[in-house]
C-alpha cells in the first residue's frame, strides 16, 4: 500500500493552524512549544553559514568558463539597487496618500547607526572579517567574501581536490535538506508561541500603520516586483513570482529572518533551474543587500513620525528619503526586526529628536509580528525572483 504524499507548503499550513488552535485553546502549553520554532531557526542559522562557503567556493573552483556568468551577477545585484530604491519611493508615494500618525509613548533600547557612513562602514568591515570568525557570529558577508578568494585559488588545484569540494557541498545541502523537513514543526511552535503571547489586542492601537505597511509590501511583491522582471526578461514574471512567494515566502514569514532563509532559498533556486554559479553567489548576498521590505519600513515609519510632529517633508528631502532609507536597508542585518534600529537614521534626515526616534522603534517592535513577516518574506522571495530573471537574461524558449 503506497502512502499519499503531502507537499512540504501544505504541511506548513497545516502546521501554521494547528500553531494557531494551540496558541489560542492552550496558552500555557504553546509558550513552551516555542521551544520547537527557535530550535528549526537555531538549526538554519548554524547550517547557512557553512553552506554558502562551501557552495560558493565549490561553485567558483569548478564553474566552467562563460563570460556571461559575470554580466548576470551584476545584473542581479543591479536588480537588488533598483528593486529596494523603488520600494523606498512606492512606501513614499503611499506614505502621502494615505498618511499616518503614531501615538508615541514609550521608548526603545538599542543603538541605531548615526549615520549612512556607519551602515557602509560596518558593512566593509563584515567583508574583511576572519573567517571562523565569520562561520561562528553568521556574517554571511565574510563567509561571502573568504568564499570567492578561496574559491578562486582553488580553481589551479588539482581535479580530485576540486571534486572533493563538491561533495563536501551536497554532503551541507544533504544536511539542509534535513533541516527544511522539520519546518512544519518549527513553524507549528513559532505560530504557536506567537499567538499565546502577543494578542490581536496589541496589534489594535496601529492597525491602520500595520495595514499600510502590509499593502505596500503586497503592491512591491505582487506589481512593482513583476513590472521589474518583465522589462528585463519579456516573460510573464507571476508563475515564478508567486512560486517564490508560496515556497519562499511563507517560510521566511514565519522565521521572520533572511539569513535563516537563505538555505530554503538555495533549494529553490536549484529547483527552479537556475545556474548554480549565479545563485550560490547572488542568493548570499541579497539576505545581506536585496531589502526592499525593509526600505518600506524604514521609510513608512520615518513619514509617519514626521506627519505626526507636523514636520512638511520638501521634495528634496523626500528624495534623500529614498536614498538613505534604501541604503540603509542595505545594511540591515539579516534578523528578525533588523531593520527597525534603522528608523532613527532616517528619522533624523526629517529633523526627528533621537528620543521620540526611539519611541517609533518601540512601536515597530509591538506591531513586528505583523511587519517583520511580510518584510521578510518579501526580502527573502525577491532575492530568488531578480536571480531567476538575470537567469534568464541570454536563454532561449
Amino acid at each position: 500500500m503506497s502512502n499519499p504524499k503531502i507537499g512540504l507548503v501544505p504541511q506548513i499550513l497545516i502546521g501554521v493552524v494547528l500553531g494557531a488552535c494551540a496558541g489560542m485553546l492552550f496558552p500555557g502549553v504553546a509558550t513552551q512549544l516555542g521551544l520547537l520554532g527557535e530550535l528549526f531557526v537555531a538549526m538554519l542559522k548554524a547550517v547557512a553559514p557553512l553552506l554558502v562557503m562551501v557552495l560558493v567556493m565549490s561553485a567558483i573552483a569548478n564553474r566552467h568558463e562563460s563570460g556571461t556568468d559575470g554580466r548576470k551577477v551584476l545584473l542581479t545585484l543591479s536588480l537588488y539597487a533598483v528593486g529596494t530604491t523603488a520600494a523606498a519611493v512606492l512606501a513614499l508615494v503611499m506614505s502621502e496618500a494615505f498618511p499616518q500618525s503614531i501615538a508615541l509613548s514609550r521608548a526603545a533600547e538599542g543603538t541605531p547607526p548615526a549615520a549612512v557612513t556607519s551602515v557602509l562602514r560596518d558593512v566593509l568591515f563584515k567583508l574583511v572579517d576572519n573567517p571562523v570568525n565569520a562561520l561562528l557570529t553568521g556574517n554571511f558577508l565574510g563567509c561571502l567574501a573568504w568564499a570567492v578568494l578561496l574559491g578562486i585559488g582553488f580553481r589551479r588545484a588539482s581535479e580530485g581536490f576540486r571534486r572533493n569540494l563538491q561533495t563536501l557541498a551536497d554532503a551541507v545541502s544533504a544536511i539542509v535538506r534535513y533541516v527544511i523537513r522539520f519546518a512544519p514543526v518549527g513553524i507549528f511552535g513559532l505560530v504557536s508561541f506567537t499567538v499565546a503571547t502577543v494578542g490581536i489586542e496589541a496589534l489594535a492601537a496601529y492597525a491602520s500603520l500595520a495595514a499600510l505597511l502590509v499593502v505596500t509590501m503586497l503592491l512591491m511583491a505582487l506589481v512593482v516586483n513583476p513590472l521589474i522582471v518583465f522589462a528585463v526578461t519579456r516573460r510573464n514574471p507571476y508563475p515564478t513570482v508567486l512560486r517564490c512567494l508560496e515556497e519562499s515566502g511563507i517560510t521566511a514569514f514565519f522565521t521572520r529572518s533572511s539569513a535563516a532563509n537563505i538555505p530554503v532559498n538555495l533549494a529553490l533556486a536549484k529547483k527552479l533551474s537556475i545556474s548554480e554559479e549565479l545563485y550560490a553567489v547572488t542568493i548570499p548576498i541579497g539576505a545581506t543587500v536585496n531589502m526592499a521590505g525593509a526600505a518600506i519600513t524604514i521609510s513608512v515609519l520615518a513619514l509617519a513620525a514626521a506627519n505626526t510632529l507636523g514636520i512638511a517633508v520638501s521634495p528634496a528631502n523626500a528624495v534623500l528619503l529614498c536614498v538613505v532609507s534604501a541604503l540603509g536597508a542595505a545594511g540591515a542585518s539579516g534578523v528578525p526586526s533588523g531593520s527597525l534600529l534603522l528608523v532613527p537614521l532616517a528619522c533624523s534626515l526629517l529633523g526627528i529628536p533621537h528620543e521620540t526616534a526611539m519611541q517609533v522603534v518601540a512601536v515597530g517592535f509591538i506591531i513586528s509580528v505583523v511587519q517583520d513577516s511580510f518584510e521578510t518574506a518579501l526580502n527573502s522571495s525577491t532575492d530568488v525572483v531578480y536571480t531567476w530573471a538575470a537567469d534568464q537574461v541570454g536563454r532561449t524558449g
